[in-house]
């Protein structure tokens, strides 16, 4: 019997929606294969439930995880945390270094706030920027989080949230009063911003956005958002969970030369370990005064140690040109496979969180035989690729060839009259789907 889709079918009876992060369900990559569990793991190597070694070539962590599973340095920090208390009555110090090296990398930020995942600090950079601005209206662009002052842009309109989270989410449980208190824009639409602050400026308490995901900014766009924003007197907020320590040492704003008001970091911040921080300007952050914000679980130990010793090896290492140039050669071995076995692909997002989109006919089955084929060359993998710093040139080698074998497998399906017969289960998911 396969230990993990057994585990998994147990899961479903007794946890809502089977797993914990949406992300993790296998459902969206290869329903009935996917290994869904993993019994312990090390660099980019995962070991699932069966004791099939396999190299993570998908999310790693989803993206928490930038040097590579059980890290020795970071793991060694935190046992040395853990075995001289990770929680007591009183504060662990870590938590003022981390603040102070925060503010060292980004220059115009001078205080910091700690959480422990990125879509509650999230929370906290918005409640802080309402609390100083006293105004509600949030505008956004980007994925952040789970929360209800997000998912309140569906209530009006169950498309709001369409390119930015997962089309068709329903807000379920989110209160209707909270109508109208967040709108999206998109990433680069200029024009489309500047129509949204020519209506709305003076209600407008902050401006929530990625610096940069699946696209980079087009000439004079951040530029512009920067500008109106402080003739305005709103917040600018950069949310960096994602972008941030992979293009350079601190948020990727850092290589626009834009500074936000508040900047929010989680993920690759502490490499696997729960942490997040959020930073900004003094004015703005001691607003947090005159809120309550506070939780028993922000001052524990391992997070803030965590994050000191992944962002002293990410400095050491020169992590973020590393991912970049892995991301980079990523991107090249797709779109030559594309083109020698005949496949239409579009290939997208930054060097280091890298992604590519079947254009042929019926691209949920391409994608789900690609994650099934790719299986069976011992990957984990789905149509992205998070670079680590474990990903060594051998792997990236390995993943490469075996990508360019799946192709041809993937344009033999292409090229016949039903592609979804080469699939060994269902289709995946594409979007959000309760799952019964």
């Amino acid at each position: 019997m396969d230990k993990n889709q057994a585990l998994y079918k147990k899961a479903k009876q007794l946890i809502p929606g089977g797993t914990q992060l949406l992300s993790k369900r296998p459902e969206l990559h290869l329903p009935g294969l996917w290994p869904t569990y993993y019994q312990k793991a090390k660099g980019c190597r995962v070991w699932d439930l069966n004791g099939r070694e396999l190299i993570d070539t998908s999310y790693m962590g989803i993206g928490a995880c930038i040097l590579g599973y059980a890290d020795p340095d970071v793991n060694s920090a935190v046992k040395t945390s853990i075995d001289q208390g990770s929680m007591t009555t009183l504060n662990c110090p870590e938590e003022v270094e981390l603040a102070e090296l925060l503010c060292q990398l980004h220059p115009w930020a001078k205080m910091a706030r700690f959480a422990r995942t990125g879509g509650e600090a999230m929370s906290v950079a918005v409640r802080i920027a309402r609390a100083f601005t006293q105004k509600s209206l949030i505008l956004f662009c980007g994925y952040h989080g789970w929360h209800d002052w997000y998912l309140a842009a569906n209530i009006a309109s169950i498309k709001g949230l369409d390119g930015h989270l997962l089309p068709g989410l329903m807000p379920s449980g989110v209160s209707r009063k909270l109508r109208s208190t967040s709108m999206p824009f998109a990433y680069n639409d200029t024009e489309g911003f500047l129509k949204l602050i020519a209506k709305y400026g003076p209600q407008v308490g902050a401006v929530v956005m990625e610096p940069i995901r699946n696209f980079h900014p087009e000439e004079n766009f951040l530029e512009t958002v920067r500008r109106e924003t402080r003739k305005h007197g709103i917040v600018l907020i950069f949310d960096e969970v994602s972008s941030g320590w992979r293009l350079t040492l601190g948020g990727a704003h850092l290589k626009f030369k834009i500074d936000p008001d508040m900047a929010v970091f989680a993920k690759g911040i502490s490499n696997g370990y729960p942490m997040a921080a959020i930073i900004g300007k003094k004015d703005v952050m001691n607003a947090a005064q005159e809120s309550f914000i506070s939780s028993t679980y922000w001052t524990e130990r391992t997070g803030p140690v965590a994050a000191l010793a992944t962002i002293r090896k990410l400095k050491k290492y020169a992590v973020a040109q590393r991912l970049i140039e892995i991301g980079t050669r990523i991107k090249e071995g797709w779109m030559n496979a594309a083109k020698k076995q005949s496949l239409r692909i579009h290939v997208g997002g930054m060097e280091p969180l890298a992604h590519f989109a079947f254009e042929d006919k019926e691209p949920a089955v391409l994608k789900t035989l690609f994650t099934q084929e790719m299986l069976g060359f011992g990957f984990l993998a789905t149509t992205a690729f998070y670079s680590s710093l474990a990903h060594t040139d051998l792997d990236v080698e390995k993943y490469l060839k075996a990508v360019n074998q799946t192709f041809g497998v993937l344009s033999r399906a292409v090229g016949s009259t039903k592609p979804q017969q080469f699939l060994k289960g269902d289709v995946c998911h594409s979007g959000f789907k309760r799952l019964t």
